[in-house]
This record gives structure tokens, sequence and C-alpha cells, in this order.
């Protein structure tokens, strides 16, 4: 299996785009963290180690590496799209927390098999999909 980087790599070669430094410390912060960031903060993150990176550098790479399947952008209903690497990992769905934001990955093959079950009962071939369970987490329920 081939590296996010070597990935991206292609990817942008294929576009005719160079992989340049910027583009793989930004690629190589987002990959270090294990929380789904926001352009924002990966932006911070990746400015602390290169103060010469720009915003914009950071929503353009954040779009190639969405255009490359690298990452996903996730929409958690609060106004703030995060991101979250996806390539060679299992899918999963999330538990949010409406009041104070925490999320959990969670996998379920009843639910994935369900689901796959409901799209054949409507003809359907399922390519992807996104779950998201909104609700109160455990310290926000008391």
């Amino acid at each position: 299996m081939k590296t996010p980087q070597d990935v991206f790599a292609d990817y942008l070669a294929n576009e005719n785009l160079k992989m340049t430094p910027q583009r793989r410390l930004i690629l190589d912060t987002l990959l270090k963290h294990d929380n789904h960031l926001s352009s924002e903060e990966l932006y911070a993150k990746v400015k602390k180690r290169d103060s010469s990176v720009g915003q914009a550098t950071v929503y353009r790479t954040l779009k190639l590496l969405s255009d490359s399947g690298l990452v996903e952008p996730l929409d958690f209903a609060d106004g703030v799209t995060r991101y979250e690497p996806c390539y060679g990992k299992d899918h999963h769905d999330h538990l949010i927390c409406e009041k104070c934001g925490k999320n959990i990955e969670i996998l379920d093959e009843v639910i994935e098999q369900r689901q796959e079950e409901l799209a054949a009962k409507h003809g359907f071939t399922l390519l992807r999909h996104k779950m998201y369970l909104y609700g109160l987490c455990p310290d926000c329920s008391k």
C-alpha cells in the first residue's frame, strides 16, 4: 500500500502540479493529529512549524487533499467544516454531542449491514455514505 505522501504526489503529478514543501508540511501536519481539524486549526498548527505558509495555501491544499481521496470533509452541523484523514482507514460513523461538540467515531457492523440492505431494497447500489448521530454526551447529560 502506498503512503499518503506517495498518493498525494501521484495525484498532484496527474494534475500537473508539484509536491511543494508547503503542501507536504500541510499533509504531514494533518496526518499527525488524530482529531478532526478545521482549516483554521490546521493553519495555526502549520504556522507554528513554518510561519511563511499562508492561510490560502492551507485552504487550497485541503481542497487538493480532499479531491485526491486522502481526507474527507466532515460537517458536524455547527457551521465548521473539519477534515479527517481517510486513506487506508476503515469507514466509520460519528456520535456528536450538540452541547460540547465532543465526537466519537463508531463502527457497528449491524448498522453497516442494515444500510446495505436498505439500499438494495430500494434498488440502490451503495457507493458511500456518512452518518452523524447527534445527542448529548454523558458529561452534558448530567
